[in-house]
C-alpha cells in the first residue's frame, strides 16, 4: 500500500466516523470509519519504514 492508498483510506475513515449521521441496519459506520483510519495510519507507517530501508548510498552502488 502506497502513501497515497493510505491518506485516501485515513479520509474516508474520517468521514464515515465523523461526518455521516445515517445508519445502516447491523453496519455501525463510526465503527467501520475507525477500522479504516486505522489500516489507513498502519499503511502510512509501514509505507514510511519500507521506503527508509529502500535507499541506497551512491558508494553502495556497483561501479560501472
Amino acid at each position: 500500500m502506497t502513501i497515497g492508498g493510505s491518506i485516501v483510506l485515513l479520509a474516508l475513515g474520517a468521514i464515515l466516523s465523523f461526518a455521516i449521521q445515517d445508519s445502516i441496519n447491523g453496519v455501525d459506520l463510526v465503527v467501520v470509519g475507525y477500522i479504516l483510519m486505522a489500516a489507513g495510519a498502519l499503511g502510512v507507517l509501514l509505507s514510511l519504514v519500507l521506503n527508509g530501508q529502500r535507499t541506497q548510498r551512491r558508494d553502495d552502488l556497483p561501479p560501472r
